[in-house]
């Protein structure tokens, strides 16, 4: 911590996305750190942004109301920044493909605007990258290290692997420092519950809590790599100060496979509520559907000396444990504000 410290205190700090799950996350743990933490989030409804996620900090972080898509408004508030975590993202892959245009404008439009903005009016800047497993596509060897095939499945599958693929290219034609992630299932407090497009795990936890039946896609035996949301962040926190990460893509994620069927009893082991049904494979299903997956994080554990601290079954019951105390917040259909 000591080393964080040193590369955060007192240096000024972007987040898009910054409402979201992953973006508070991230913003709590800096400021415990004594950076000075702006947050950007355009508080689009379907996705997390949230203002309850950053209750507490209020007088502690600046706020601005903006959108990635808003070069201008990119090329201003850049300026001035030591670092910038680039969170802001069409999270759906389902959407992907019934709104291409969408993921396009947000995934990629977006994210090139935040790079030229950084190029040509703050290019000291290091910027981080949040891309997906999703970019991988079929999986057809365990665990998934950073030299597998991606070939995506789906349209944000193409996208997220095109937003790292500028990321790359910045790094090595424009010397911007960027460190990208390709993240496998995350899950934790502050995650928005509004439907089930994004973070499976928290959605169930919803349904248990509802006392509501969770149907399981065939015998629920596919393998999944849940990640629990602190670790992601401090990993991304350890990667931004840390210059061994320019450059480099990760490969992020807890290391273990899980069933998912046995995720979802934890959750309702835990909740203490809910039940389960079997049901079959939706039509074209296989179409997006990549099979199991574990992430290899040799090089992550490796290069920056990080490793995840949370099992499952610890995440799990913190998750409910959050979301018990504070669901009036997250599951309401718009999102909460003060």
């Amino acid at each position: 911590m000591n080393n964080l410290n040193k590369a955060y205190c007192g240096k000024n700090v972007m987040i898009t996305g910054g409402m979201g799950q992953m973006g508070s996350t991230v913003a709590r743990l800096l400021v415990e750190l004594s950076a000075n933490v702006k947050i950007i989030d355009a508080m689009l409804p379907m996705y997390g942004g949230n203002e309850f996620n950053i209750r507490g900090l209020e007088d502690k972080i600046e706020v601005c109301y903006a959108d990635i898509r808003d070069a201008p408004a990119m090329n201003r508030l850049v300026k001035n920044q030591d670092f910038i975590f680039n969170f802001a993202g069409q999270v759906s892959h389902n959407d992907s493909i019934s709104n291409p245009d969408l993921d396009l404008a947000i995934n990629c439009q977006g994210h090139l605007n935040v790079l030229n903005a950084v190029k040509n009016y703050n290019p000291k800047a290091k910027i981080l990258y949040s891309g997906s497993r999703i970019q991988f596509g079929k999986i057809v060897y365990l665990p998934v290290d950073e030299h597998h095939p991606r070939i995506p499945l789906s349209v944000y599958g193409v996208h997220k692997n095109t937003g790292e693929q500028y990321y790359q290219a910045y790094f090595k034609h424009h010397n911007i420092k960027t460190v990208c992630f390709r993240i496998a299932n995350p899950y934790g407090p502050r995650a928005q519950m509004k439907h089930h497009k994004y973070t499976m795990p928290n959605w169930f936890i919803r349904q248990a809590m509802e006392n509501k039946t969770i149907p399981i896609f065939g015998d629920g035996s596919q393998l999944r790599d849940y990640m629990y949301i602190d670790d992601l962040a401090n990993a991304f926190v350890v990667a931004g100060a840390s210059e061994k990460a320019d450059g480099e893509v990760f490969n992020i994620g807890s290391g273990v496979g899980t069933r998912f069927v046995d995720m979802v009893n934890l959750i309702i082991k835990t909740v203490g509520s809910g039940k389960t049904i079997s049901v079959p494979w939706p039509k074209n299903y296989e179409n997006v559907e990549t099979g199991d997956y574990v992430a290899n994080i040799t090089k992550i554990t490796k290069t920056l000396d990080w490793k995840p601290l949370a099992s499952l079954e610890a995440g799990i019951k913190k998750t409910v444990d959050y979301y018990k105390k504070n669901k009036q917040h997250y599951f309401n259909n718009v999102h909460a504000t003060f």
